[in-house]
C-alpha cells in the first residue's frame, strides 16, 4: 500500500473509530496485564500524532506505536464479547497500517 493510500485510509478509519463508543463496562479493566483505557488512549494518540504530521512519527512516536501494538498482540487473544473484540481488532489494524507505511 502506498504511503498515500495508507494515510487517505487510517485517516477514514480514525475518523470512523472516533465515533464509536469505548466498549462499556471496560473502564478500569486490566487484560493480559494492561489497562484498556490507557492502552486505547495511547494508541489512538500515537495514530493521531501520525495524522496531524502527515503520516509521519519521530523514532519516540514509533517505539510507542510499537509497544501498543506488541500490548494490543498480547490483549486481542484473551478478549471475550463482552470486552468488544471487533472494536480492538479494528484499533489494532489501524496502528499496524501507521506502522507499516
Amino acid at each position: 500500500m502506498s504511503k498515500e493510500t495508507a494515510f487517505a485510509a487510517v485517516s477514514r478509519l480514525y475518523q470512523e473509530f472516533l465515533k464509536l463508543p469505548f466498549p462499556p463496562g471496560l473502564a478500569g479493566a486490566d487484560q493480559a496485564g494492561f489497562g484498556l483505557v490507557m492502552l486505547d488512549s495511547d494508541t489512538a494518540a500515537w495514530i493521531f500524532i501520525w495524522i496531524r504530521n502527515g503520516g509521519a512519527l519521530e523514532t519516540q512516536g514509533r517505539s510507542g506505536l510499537l509497544r501498543c501494538i506488541a500490548r494490543l498482540d498480547r490483549v486481542i487473544p484473551v478478549l471475550s464479547e463482552p470486552d468488544d473484540p471487533q472494536y480492538w481488532h479494528r484499533f489494532h489494524d489501524m496502528a499496524r497500517l501507521v506502522a507499516a507505511s
